[in-house]
């Protein structure tokens, strides 16, 4: 591989990062065709349902795609699905080779895309970038090989790690830039989840509201866990779940009077069979990812975020630290839960990025695995 193929490998990284919260729970992917050192066509999947990159990148480069080479961030489809296949497409536009970053895992693709390239006398490589590409598409990874989805973790606490004051206040602990940040991350997840003392304490509406009133990428269902049912029907949740998906997740002992008033108001109650909170968190993230939701939201409280951590299901985290001191034995800190015992256990963020929002510090990351 070429310091060129590098360089245009990279562009495709950068294109593919376009599509987020547009196209999930189909990958990012971002395509470049080159003919020698330049760019003669680019494209990224765009939406759910669209045309896909490397059709993309071929339109735009038309009659001079023949005899280049394509690089792309994930193997090329050789099956119909909402489009048709994109190895179909490349071949007759005589794309002369493929660099690819990593194959599929779909099952209808893994390396019968590659496979099928190689039959038609393409050449093609695999594997440039691939550590970035898995990182790119590690939502739909993980959605493809657990059956789960991705699950981010959301908070803001002060200097002294405490998310609410003792007496439960908790708005604002952050500045207007680090809101800012969180509405932007509403926009592009497909659920946003908290528990039912969050719901009640903060009464948000959880909605993605961007600057200058510009639609969100996808409209995020809003789940709240709440094992007796007992949101209030006048909360901003319920007064807007016929406008907003509202999905209230409830344990076996929950009543029917309570359920029936939920839906009446216009929510989905799923009702899950396992007795323990613990045990509802699995069944819940197992049927998130049958609904194909790919990235999850969970913006607290500590019960929720240390229930998901004791799993070891917290795979990104998003933390702003305001420089305020809240102190106080009973004031909550962002993950409860069991918690770790041994530091050796300690979950750690991977190459780590540090931002400084107005007065706040904002850290985020992926969990290392």
């Amino acid at each position: 591989m070429s310091a060129s193929d590098s360089q245009f490998m990279l562009r495709a990284l950068e294109l593919a990062e376009l599509g987020r919260g547009s196209v999930e729970p189909n990958p990012l992917v971002g395509c470049v065709i080159a003919q020698g050192e330049q760019i003669v066509g680019e494209g990224w999947h765009a939406k759910f349902g669209g045309p896909h990159a490397e059709v993309a990148a071929l339109a735009a480069a038309s009659e001079r795609a023949r005899g280049a080479t394509m690089y792309v961030t994930l193997e090329p489809c050789c099956h119909h699905g909402k489009t048709p296949p994109c190895v179909e497409a490349i071949v007759p536009a005589g794309i002369r080779r493929v660099v690819a970053a990593m194959r599929d895992p779909f099952p209808k693709v893994a390396g019968i895309g590659v496979h099928r390239l190689r039959a038609a006398g393409v050449e093609v490589e695999v594997g440039l970038h691939e550590i970035e590409a898995r990182a790119l598409n590690a939502p739909y990874l993980k959605l493809l090989g657990t059956g789960r989805p991705w699950i981010i973790a959301k908070w803001a606490m002060t200097l002294d790690g405490k998310m609410a004051t003792r007496s439960g206040q908790s708005q604002w602990i952050s500045g207007p830039t680090s809101r800012a940040v969180v509405h932007d991350l509403r926009s592009r997840v497909d659920a946003i989840l908290i528990g039912r003392a969050t719901a009640q304490a903060d009464d948000a509406l959880l909605t993605a509201r961007l600057p200058d009133g510009a639609p969100p990428r996808r409209v995020a269902t809003r789940i709240v866990a709440d094992a007796l049912c007992h949101l209030a029907t006048d909360s901003q949740l319920v007064k807007t779940a016929r406008e907003v998906p509202l999905l209230v997740v409830c344990g076996p002992l929950a009543d029917a009077t309570e359920i029936h008033r939920l839906t009446d108001a216009g929510c989905e109650v799923l009702c899950l069979t396992a007795i323990t909170h613990a045990e509802r968190l699995v069944q819940l993230l197992a049927e998130l990812g049958r609904r194909r939701f790919t990235n999850v939201l969970v913006e607290g409280g500590s019960h929720m975020l240390g229930g998901l951590f004791d799993a070891g299901q917290i795979d990104e985290v998003h933390a702003f630290i305001a420089p305020k001191l809240f102190g106080g034995l009973c004031a909550v800190s962002p993950i409860a839960g069991e918690g770790i015992g041994p530091i050796a256990a300690a979950l750690t963020l991977d190459n780590p990025r540090w931002q400084q929002l107005g007065s706040d510090l904002y850290v985020r990351g992926l969990i290392k695995r």
